[in-house]
């Protein structure tokens, strides 16, 4: 890596983030900060999407080395590599199709990069008047980024790792999640109180269970086990399978290989895809269970509360809806694009919208 390299690959992630930094923070007060975060989650949400796009493509090794692409900033200054690993493997992991789209998503997580430390450095200019707590959790929000970088860099390291790129994608939704808790701070005014029956605990705990199926999901996706049960509910139509769990869920080893370096059996992906059924089946049971809960919980004399419980509750079962439609279609039109997309986006929204009700359940305020 030189350092002309490091300059150009900066440069491109300044231009990506300079003008939403401009057009949302530049007069620098609290409610154009919390414009910010909101449009950084936005950002956040459609690089989580791309990144979905960049493993369903194949394009995850297009360019087989981290930051650059053959130790260029651009693949048009790497063409003549590409065009050579293309030669030998036509449908191998490089092309220069594949090498735009997996340097397009490392150009666009630069740039929300670049603007999470903008945002974290206005937070500590303003840290007087907005509160040290705002800057605090943008710090730490920024540690974040780079621990997702870096592991964007195992990604390509260990060459599409499945534990690894599994965490690529938890670290992702982490992210978001922080980020909108962060749009809670940034709110003018007060964050809604809550009553004292409704407790954290319980979002949490749902939270929890979500995270667990999401990453179940990664590790279906990861493994390319998505079309290892034919039809459903039956899979390959036994309600039990036979499956090999123990090799299935070896957390550490090589793509499509057990631990000890052989190929992965079908019983194998039987086996994470299963698994990742019955994970749905349970997680769905939880979010149900937990808008029933909503709707049932008596929120006297506190109807923002009610309001934005509403509001937020409604996006979580439409989410869910969406999820369990783009899971089935997954299945039954064997893994389009857009249903996979959309299943991948779904598990963004739920962390939203769940996250969003478990600010509710705090009583006091967070703007300060």
């Amino acid at each position: 890596m030189t350092w002309m390299l490091i300059i150009q690959l900066g440069l491109i992630a300044l231009f990506i983030g300079a003008i939403p930094l401009f057009i949302t923070a530049y007069k620098g007060n609290l409610q154009n900060l919390n414009r910010f975060v909101w449009l950084l989650i936005f950002l956040t949400f459609d690089l989580i999407l791309f990144g979905a796009f960049t493993r369903l493509t194949d394009s995850g090794l297009g360019c087989p080395d981290w930051p650059g692409c053959y130790g260029h900033s651009n693949p048009l200054f790497a063409m003549t590599h590409i065009q050579e690993a293309e030669q030998q493997m036509p449908f191998g992991p490089v092309t220069v199709t594949k090498a735009w789209i997996e340097m397009l998503h490392r150009y666009f997580a630069s740039g929300v990069g670049f603007l999470m430390l903008s945002f974290t450095v206005m937070a500590w200019i303003k840290r007087k008047e907005f509160g040290h707590r705002i800057f605090l959790f943008s710090l730490g929000l920024f540690f974040l980024v780079c621990l997702q970088g870096a592991f964007g860099a195992f990604t390509v390291t260990f060459r599409l790792q499945p534990l690894i790129v599994s965490i690529h994608l938890i670290l992702a939704l982490c992210f978001i999640m922080g980020l909108t808790v962060l749009s809670g701070l940034t709110q003018q005014g007060h964050l809604i109180l809550k009553p004292q029956r409704y407790r954290p605990a319980i979002p949490l705990l749902v939270i929890l269970v979500v995270f667990s199926q999401i990453l179940l999901g990664a590790w279906v996706s990861t493994n390319y086990a998505v079309l290892a049960c034919n039809g459903f509910p039956l899979c390959n139509e036994e309600w039990v399978p036979q499956m090999d769990f123990l090799n299935g869920f070896t957390w550490w080893r090589e793509l499509g290989k057990t631990s000890s370096g052989e190929y992965l059996s079908i019983e194998a992906l039987i086996a994470i895809h299963w698994t990742h059924r019955l994970g749905a089946m349970i997680t769905s049971l939880t979010l149900g269970c937990y808008l029933y809960y909503l709707v049932k919980v008596k929120q006297e004399g506190n109807i923002n509360f009610q309001k934005d419980a509403q509001y937020w509750g409604r996006w979580v079962l439409f989410v869910l809806c969406a999820q369990i439609l783009s899971g089935l279609s997954n299945v039954i039109f064997q893994w389009p694009m857009i249903a996979a997309l959309i299943h991948t986006g779904g598990a963004s929204a739920l962390i939203i919208g769940l996250t969003k009700l478990l600010l509710l359940s705090f009583q006091k305020s967070l703007s300060k």
